[in-house]
């Protein structure tokens, strides 16, 4: 085990890399205590939030029936309750946020840019347009949309990231601004679609793109689980690089990576893993926006906090959906709309502060 310490100084701050190295045979994988103990801290958080969250609903449980429940043991429609509705709701919103704080976090680095989040700059308008078309034009069930919003979104990537380079080189604001151009056409496709639609096909694309996690269950919670086990070690394998990367290409041609084959597979990776969210739970928008922003505030850490970021995305997700439970709206609120006015009001914070 061995410690590496690397700085990037600027007019506002000096970030630094630093932690322990793991290495087992040709792996290895750095671990940073304060960022390890971040992600832990978020993880209890987001796991008391779970347990208030399943207490939550017509049927009133308490604290000590969830525990039972989870276990098998307690009264039959506690247990129904618990383990067939409530459980992989909670857990589908872990995942689904899981997955944007990483992609945020990905690609915020990659263009080196606060407003570098999916849903900024177009790919996961992208991945809904590919689920939208799947829903409307071809039909099919969850794994269908599943595949179509990854395709979606991945070839949104492409052409943003075609679109964006210059001299063979993919600048960070070049792909930001790029991404909402693109972002605006797949926006206007959507909405042509919508208006073509039968009118009940119609209305249920459009309470998917509302982003919801009502009637979630354990289909959703394994087709983004297997995405997580699958991408987020891959994410994780070229995650250092990446963090070279974020501090300059210069920098990082000089340290010998070639930066555009990491760019472009750290960017395939992470619209794979926003696909995958989108599907199972519609477009959401802020938690890639903020989650990597308030993990390098708590980390002070650069780059690709992968653990933390995961478990921030997770925490906000929950929330958001405990909110949008908890309070009375007169009909059942669609988790996104909660995120959309914290991300809204986060937005213009972000952007008056950097003004």
């Amino acid at each position: 085990m061995t410690t590496l310490n690397l700085w990037r100084r600027s007019p506002r701050r000096r970030t630094i890399v630093s932690g322990w190295v793991l290495r087992l045979g040709p792996f290895s994988l750095r671990v940073a205590p304060r960022a390890l103990g971040v992600g832990l801290v978020l993880a209890l958080v987001t796991a008391v939030i779970g347990i208030v969250t399943m207490t939550t609903g017509t049927l009133e449980v308490a604290p000590d029936d969830v525990f039972r429940a989870l276990v098998g043991d307690g009264e039959e429609r506690v247990v129904r309750t618990v383990r067939g509705r409530r459980l992989p709701r909670f857990l589908t919103a872990a995942l689904v946020g899981g997955s944007l704080g990483i992609a945020g976090s990905v690609f915020q680095s990659l263009s080196r840019n606060a407003l570098g989040s999916p849903d900024i700059i177009g790919f996961t308008t992208g991945a809904a347009t590919g689920a939208v078309i799947q829903i409307l034009l071809l039909g099919g069930g969850l794994l269908q949309t599943a595949v179509a919003a990854v395709v979606g979104g991945v070839v949104t990537a492409l052409a943003v990231y075609a679109l964006s380079r210059r001299d063979g080189v993919s600048a960070g604001i070049r792909l930001v601004l790029v991404g909402i151009g693109v972002g605006a056409i797949l926006a206007a496709i959507n909405s042509f679609l919508m208006v073509r639609a039968d009118i009940r096909d119609a209305e249920m694309v459009q309470r998917w793109e509302a982003g919801s996690l009502i009637g979630r269950g354990w289909p959703h919670v394994v087709s983004v689980a297997v995405a997580v086990v699958i991408l987020v070690p891959l994410i994780m394998a070229c995650s250092r690089q990446v963090t070279y990367v974020e501090m300059g290409d210069d920098s990082a041609y000089s340290l010998g990576i070639p930066v555009e084959r990491y760019r472009f597979a750290a960017l395939v990776f992470a619209v794979a893993l926003t696909g995958v969210a989108v599907a199972a739970t519609g477009p959401i928008a802020f938690i890639a926006l903020a989650a990597p922003q308030i993990v390098r505030r708590l980390s002070h850490r650069g780059g690709v906090v992968v653990l933390p970021s995961f478990m921030m995305g997770a925490l906000l997700l929950s929330l958001a959906d405990l909110i949008s439970q908890r309070i009375d709206f007169g009909v059942p609120a669609p988790v996104g709309l909660v995120t959309a006015v914290i991300g809204g009001l986060y937005l213009i914070w972000l952007l008056a502060r950097r003004a």
